[in-house]
């Protein structure tokens, strides 16, 4: 669980990122759930976008995206969400969270 310095911290990290995982109008595909994986895996922090032809809610997918892969939200504005998981192997760790 994140505390609210920590989520402002990475709030602050996630402004400059883009986009780089698209939910559709299938929603959370086992390909989708893949792709957050591997880019959690390999960056810790990922922005997402829900696309305008899908009918599903930004927060439902939100939460529903961080309990299928261990991760916490940190953000979630109209259509957009962050999310973050700390690597997890210390020496693979990029982010270092406030106390």
């Amino acid at each position: 669980m994140l505390t609210s310095s920590q989520r402002a911290y990475l709030r602050s990290i996630a402004q400059t990122l883009d986009p780089i995982l698209y939910i559709g109008y299938s929603g959370l595909t086992e390909q989708v759930i893949k792709q957050a994986e591997d880019a959690l895996n390999a960056r810790e922090i990922i922005k997402c976008s829900v696309q305008k032809s899908s009918e599903f809610d930004t927060r439902t997918v939100c939460d529903e995206l961080c309990s299928i892969v261990h991760a916490d939200g940190v953000q979630c504005i109209g259509r957009k969400f962050v999310i973050y998981r700390q690597a997890r192997e210390p020496e693979k760790r990029k982010i270092q969270l406030p106390k």
